[in-house]
């Protein structure tokens, strides 16, 4: 079954600081920047863009939590080293949360509006 959800967009502070850390941070799960259509306003992803940010001028979200897909173990770890590298705040390090099942293993980042970036993965390995 594929997932029901189109796309997503968060409101940020800081245009460019937020484009810089998701390109970094999303970059080992191979999610990129894939268009800007207007100012200040950018689309992420793979084939297309479903993760979006942009200033809007009505302030920027916070609280929101949002898990990307991980292929490996790997790629959240490396997901978990970017984002910090780029400026994101720990907030869970990487490993097994087996409270949701045995082998989902996940890692947690605070972007720099304060919102909950995950990069998970579900597979045994």
């Amino acid at each position: 079954m594929k997932p029901k959800l189109d796309h997503i967009g968060l409101d940020v502070s800081d245009y460019e600081a937020s484009k810089a850390f998701y390109e970094s941070a999303l970059a080992p799960l191979g999610i990129r920047m894939l268009m800007e259509p207007v100012a200040e306003i950018g689309g992420f992803g793979d084939d297309f863009p479903f993760f979006w940010i942009g200033r809007r001028g009505r302030g920027p979200d916070s609280g929101v939590h949002v898990a990307f897909t991980a292929a490996t173990r790997e790629a959240v770890d490396a997901f978990h080293g970017a984002a910090l590298a780029a400026g994101g705040r720990d907030n869970g390090e990487p490993g097994l949360r087996e409270i949701y099942h045995p082998t989902y293993y996940g890692a947690f980042v605070l972007d720099p509006d304060g919102n909950n970036v995950e990069a998970v993965c579900h597979s045994p390995e």
